[in-house]
């Protein structure tokens, strides 16, 4: 696997170089994007997008965990996480990624 790692400079450049954008009119559009998608998970809201997949919230509820190195009960605080579920196409692509 690869140890790369895809910036918002990078989405910002890529944006730039295929719309015709001025560079700061691509990071503010990249920024804009996060933006929305970031305020929508925060009110709760699932982002969809198309030939990508979903991104949502999710409630876990308070439980008992365990320390790993010293066995002691620890009390988990209920908390809301993020979650990705990726569309059947993104599965099929990173698939095929792993076959070259």
């Amino acid at each position: 696997m690869s140890e790369k790692t895809l910036t918002r400079m990078e989405l910002s450049e890529a944006v730039f170089r295929a719309v015709g954008l001025s560079r700061n009119e691509s990071a503010e559009l990249v920024e804009m994007v996060l933006n929305q998608m970031s305020d929508a998970l925060a009110r709760g809201e699932m982002v969809k997008i198309s030939s990508f997949g979903t991104f949502s919230v999710r409630s876990k509820s308070a439980r008992v965990g365990r320390n790993p190195k010293t066995g002691e009960e620890v009390p988990i605080e209920p908390r809301r996480v993020l979650t990705f579920r990726p569309s059947h196409i993104m599965k099929e692509r990173v698939d095929m990624g792993n076959k070259h």
